[in-house]
């Protein structure tokens, strides 16, 4: 059984037990957090969710995601900069995928 969650403004297919590199979530360690926007079930597609349906999932751990260099140049004209980024993320487990 999969779902298709969507969170961060991001849409990701998960099914039981997979590990989710998700944006920021505001939850500790540990706590368990549910998904409600859940798009698809199975062949149940929702309009445009479907009703009733929820994916809990189990915080793993906050962390970094890998650093994004940003370089900007223009040639001839003496113009670079460089930038880098690193995006804050949540590990999550998904431990339940409830549904009709």
């Amino acid at each position: 059984m999969y779902a298709v969650i969507k969170t961060g403004g991001k849409q990701y297919k998960v099914t039981t037990g997979d590990v989710v590199k998700v944006e920021k979530l505001a939850a500790e360690e540990g706590k368990e957090v549910v998904f409600n926007e859940v798009l698809a079930l199975d062949s149940t597609v929702g309009t445009p969710l479907v009703d009733g349906a929820s994916v809990k999932a189990t915080v793993l751990k906050q962390a970094k995601d890998a650093k994004v260099i940003i370089f900007k140049k223009k040639r001839r004209q003496n113009y670079r900069r460089k930038n880098g980024h690193r995006q804050q993320i949540t590990l999550v487990k998904i431990t339940d995928i409830c549904g009709k």
